[in-house]
């Protein structure tokens, strides 16, 4: 059964008021997350293109892993588990030097161990600029990796900071 409307926008507060400094960094926000869909934006800069003025391919590998892992997320944790990355394959279609990039990344697959997520990567125009599809392990609790337990505490990994609601970084 899809989501409720409401839990969507309160699971988009609450992935958006819990961004990491990379999602930050780059701009991304989500528009739209439940266990059947995960929506974001990336604006397009300067700071974003590689030296041929082009998007670098490693925004649109990270936008692709980001939705994916939120899908893979809110599916495993009302199980009490967590999900990790195991593989992204990304595919770069068209080149974009500006405007905004919209990530929509749909379940493949949502097992208990593995689930497997598509993502489709559009411009502003509605064109596909990328495709991907990243294939998630779901950990139990206490799963160790890198020798550190695996845990979301209050929205973000276990050790991450709080965002600072007076750091603006994220506005023009």
């Amino acid at each position: 059964m899809p989501d409720a409307p409401n839990a969507s926008i309160d699971a988009v507060t609450m992935l958006n008021a819990a961004r990491g400094g990379f999602e930050i960094a780059i701009g991304l926000v989500f528009t739209k997350a439940s266990s059947d869909e995960v929506v974001c934006e990336v604006p397009v800069g300067p700071h974003l293109h590689q030296p041929y003025g082009l998007v670098h391919g490693g925004v649109y590998a990270a936008i692709i892993e980001t939705a994916a892992s939120v899908g893979a997320a809110m599916v495993a944790m009302p199980r009490g588990q967590t999900a990790v990355g195991l593989e992204n394959a990304t595919s770069f279609v068209r080149a974009v030097r500006t405007g905004k990039l919209i990530g929509r990344a749909l379940p493949i697959t949502r097992g208990r161990q593995t689930q497997v997520w598509e993502v489709e990567v559009r411009g502003d125009d509605g064109q596909i600029a990328a495709t991907g599809r990243v294939r998630m392990l779901c950990l139990s609790p206490g799963a160790q990796i890198a020798g550190q337990t695996v845990a979301l505490t209050h929205g973000r990994a276990e050790g991450q900071a709080a965002p600072d609601p007076a750091d603006r970084s994220d506005k023009p």
